[in-house]
Parts: structure tokens; C-alpha cells; sequence
């Protein structure tokens, strides 16, 4: 049984621990998923979770906020039960973050879809040649007669193949850099939108590699005005960045909770591994860094809730912390299993496999050192 009790501070709400407690009671009857199909299990983690109403926070009516206790709480829950429904969960949330904070009223209305789970959402930012680095996109949004032409290519898209619509950042030129970016909401059915390649990574997800060809996307496709793309996308990393942290934290504590277990069952030498003083060392060490992982990530949380308009700091300290934190507590239960640790079929493997990527996507390990440091110094 995970610990509970951090649901006890101050930084939550009651509605905040009843809905924790639900979604991890619904969790324990539904998940994990059955992985043997991944576009397949998402679509279904997707439908499931919208028809239960799991995914209403993932979007905000017009003028209301993101409740980001509620996402972090969410990822944090399902992450420790199953990677890949954390996953499906987030994806509806920052794909179609751009919309809930800047979209128009009619680009608004698929927001309900993605709630309900009727429609799959992707945000396309990276391409080959910018991950970090956003502002050297590439992809070109051309202006012509009643909208826009998008040529280019992105990568390492979550949600890429099957999703129903897309958030795009493509270049439009207004000015060098960052300033010349601009947002656009493309549905998948668009001419000109190609699948190059379906990436396969070391924990399954649904990635893709894409191309656009003169795809055509008409003036309402733009979301807010041209030129706030990058702020735009920075605006939704600020909000999400805390729920990749609460996502690692899930992982974080299904593997200490794992390793307890084998620890007081497993015997050597005649006694329980328990019993072992530098198991106990090791023990300490996983519990104080999911506690403080825990911490940073509701602190940031807790701080954009109380009406704060950025977060950078917090965040970047919250994911930074909580990510490269459970990577060494999940090292450590694959070392306390021993040879089981990396068999097929043993949780603290397929945790090894999950947590790897959340160092490097929503802004890698040493991009949010530099953004720490700056925000520390500025």
C-alpha cells in the first residue's frame, strides 16, 4: 500500500484528496492495461478515462485555470499503477493545452471531445534539428489566400499516428527566433500530412516522425495571434513541466513500495534483507527523496494555483529534482531484486524502462539546471 499521508498537508483542498482516492480506487480495478498493443491500449486508456471522467482536468473552460494540484495528483496516481495510462492521461492535457489557454471559442469546442475521450490530442514542437533549442524551428507556415500553407517535419511526437488533431508550432516569420512562431490546430485528416516513421523507444509509447506537404490549415486554425507561439508553448511547459515530476514521483513510490516488499520477504543469510543495515541505508535514502520530490512538485503546484502567472523556477526545480530522484530510487529496487530486478514480467524492470525518457522530455535534465540557474541570478 503506497503511503498516503502527504494527501494530509496543507496544500491540498478535500476535494483534491476525495478525488486522489477515487481515481486510485478506479485505478486498482482497471489498470494496468494491456500493453501487447500500444495504439490500442491508449485509444482504449483514452475512451476509459474520459468515459469515467478522469480526464476533466486536462482542460479548462474559457477564463478558468488549470487546477494544477488535480494534474499533478492525477499523473502521479496513475503513473504508479500504469506508464502507459499516465501517459494517455497527459497527452490529452498538453495537447490541447495551447487551446484551453489561448483558443479561439470554436477551436475550444473539441475540447470537450478530448475531456470526454472521444478525440486523441498531440503537441507537435519538436523537430529534428530543435528539441531544447525551440526557437530554431524550422517547420514554415506560409500566409496565402484564406489561411496558411505548413511545410516541414516534426519528431518524437507522442500521441503521432493516432491522434485526431495536432497543435503545430511553425515557423510564420514575424520576426527572428522565438518571436517569428505561431500555433496552429490541424486535424489529422488534412491533405498533405504523412507518417514518415513510428518510433520505438526502450518503455512503448506512441511516437511518431512526420512530414507536412502544403498543408493547407484556413485562418481559424491559428490559435490567438501570429507570433505568440513561443510563448504560447512556454506557457503550457510552465503549466505541465510539474506534472512530469508528478509522474516520475508515481513511479518513484510504486518502486519504493516495491522494493519494501521484496526487502522484509526476501531472506539472506538466514534473516530478511530488512534486517541489513545498509538495506536500511538504502531504505532512508528512496523515502527522503520521494518526500522531497514530493514537496517541490506541490509546492509549484500549490503556488500556480494560489493565482501565481508563472512558475518557471518552481517547476523546473520540481521536474529536475523528482525525475533525476526516481531514476536512483528505482536503480536501487532493481538492485535490491537482484537478477529479478531486470527479468521481463518484474514491475521494477518495466519502471527502469519508464522513467528514462521523463529526463529528457518537457525540457531535458541540464536545459532545466540552465533555467534554474538563471532564474536564480536574474
Amino acid at each position: 500500500m503506497a503511503d498516503r499521508s502527504f494527501l494530509d498537508w496543507p496544500f491540498f483542498e478535500n476535494r483534491h484528496r476525495e478525488w486522489a482516492q477515487a481515481l486510485d480506487e478506479w485505478c486498482a480495478l482497471h489498470l494496468p492495461a494491456d500493453h501487447s498493443d500500444v495504439d490500442e491500449a491508449c485509444r482504449k486508456l483514452v475512451a476509459d478515462m474520459g468515459r469515467d471522467g478522469w480526464l476533466k482536468p486536462t482542460g479548462v473552460a474559457q477564463g478558468e485555470s488549470f487546477d494544477l494540484r488535480m494534474l499533478c495528483l492525477s499523473r502521479e496516481t496513475l503513473a504508479r499503477h500504469d506508464g502507459l495510462a499516465d501517459f494517455a492521461f497527459a497527452m490529452q492535457g498538453l495537447g490541447m493545452g495551447t487551446v484551453s489557454l489561448f483558443g479561439s471559442d470554436a477551436q475550444r469546442e473539441w475540447l470537450a471531445k478530448t475531456r470526454a475521450g472521444e478525440a486523441i490530442s498531440a503537441f507537435a514542437l519538436t523537430e529534428p534539428g530543435s528539441g531544447s533549442d525551440v526557437a530554431n524551428s524550422t517547420m514554415s507556415a506560409e500566409k496565402v489566400a484564406g489561411g496558411w500553407r505548413l511545410n516541414g517535419e516534426k519528431t518524437y511526437i507522442s500521441n503521432g499516428g493516432i491522434a485526431d488533431l495536432y497543435v503545430i508550432f511553425a515557423r510564420t516569420g514575424e520576426a527572428p527566433g522565438a518571436r517569428g512562431l505561431s500555433a496552429f490546430l490541424m486535424p489529422a485528416s488534412v491533405k498533405g500530412f504523412e507518417i514518415l516513421e513510428r518510433i520505438e523507444v526502450v518503455a512503448p509509447h506512441p511516437l511518431a516522425h512526420f512530414r507536412l506537404t502544403d498543408v493547407f490549415l484556413p485562418d481559424s486554425a491559428l490559435i490567438g495571434i501570429a507570433g505568440a507561439g513561443f510563448k504560447q508553448a512556454m506557457a503550457v511547459l510552465d503549466v505541465f513541466r510539474s506534472t512530469v515530476g508528478a509522474a516520475a514521483l508515481g513511479f518513484a513510490r510504486r518502486a519504493l513500495d516495491e522494493a519494501l516488499a521484496r526487502v522484509r520477504e526476501r531472506q539472506l543469510f538466514g534473516a530478511p534483507l530488512a534486517d541489513l543495515q545498509m538495506v536500511q541505508g538504502h531504505v532512508a535514502d528512496m523515502a527522503l527523496g520521494v518526500d522531497a520530490s514530493a514537496l517541490l512538485i506541490y509546492r509549484a503546484a500549490w503556488t500556480r494555483d494560489m493565482g501565481a502567472p508563472r512558475i518557471t523556477r518552481e517547476a523546473a526545480m520540481a521536474k529536475l529534482h523528482a525525475t533525476e530522484t526516481a531514476q536512483k530510487v528505482i536503480d536501487t529496487a532493481v538492485q535490491l531484486f537482484g537478477g529479478d530486478g531486470v527479468r521481463k514480467g518484474f514491475i521494477v524492470e518495466s519502471l527502469y524502462r519508464e522513467i528514462r525518457a521523463l529526463r529528457i522530455y518537457e525540457g531535458a535534465s541540464d536545459v532545466q539546471k540552465v533555467v534554474i540557474a538563471r532564474q536564480v541570478m536574474g
